[in-house]
């Protein structure tokens, strides 16, 4: 074993450098690979803003925030789960009247907009009772997309941001 280290120092230098020549090559194909062929390139790029949760009085609660869809892939939001609740509904608003919906669109080069009033995330039997300046983490599942987690500023029971 020594005598053939020995012997092969020079050797031994090419091989390190061939074999490291070969692993940048293979990384560098597969960061290739990973963006053409398995439709990475196709996947939609999400992006939340304007997330609150206003103070909760009873033992339910309600989540607003804007997702935004910065690609030619459109997605859909799935469910949210989060440890304030062990049951979380998605829900739309029509004719005046909330019911669980099993998903929510997010179109291509567009956004979804859950607000009061109109589609949102509803908490129900909350474990406790976030109070106005603490967050809730909640975290969003998408048919295509990776989860995101996002944090709820909790903000005044009242409050409710200009919509424009």
């Amino acid at each position: 074993m020594n005598r053939r280290t020995t012997r092969t120092t020079g050797t031994t230098r090419t091989t390190r450098t061939t074999v490291l020549l070969a692993a940048i090559a293979l990384a560098s194909g597969a960061a290739l690979t990973g963006c053409s062929s398995d439709g990475s390139a196709d996947e939609p790029r999400l992006k939340v803003s304007g997330a609150f949760m206003p103070q909760p009085v009873m033992d339910m609660a309600g989540g607003f925030l804007t997702i935004e869809n910065d690609s030619d892939t459109a997605d859909k939001l799935t469910s949210v789960t989060s440890p304030l609740s062990d049951d979380v509904e998605i829900h739309e608003t029509k004719d005046q009247k909330m019911r669980e919906v099993k998903s929510f669109d997010i179109p291509a080069k567009g956004e979804l907009k859950l607000v009061r009033g109109g589609n949102h995330i509803m908490f129900m039997n909350i474990k406790q009772k976030p109070k106005q300046g603490e967050k809730v983490s909640i975290e969003l599942h998408f048919e295509k997309s990776g989860p995101i987690k996002v944090d709820l500023p909790v903000e005044a029971a009242t409050h409710n941001p200009k919509q424009h």
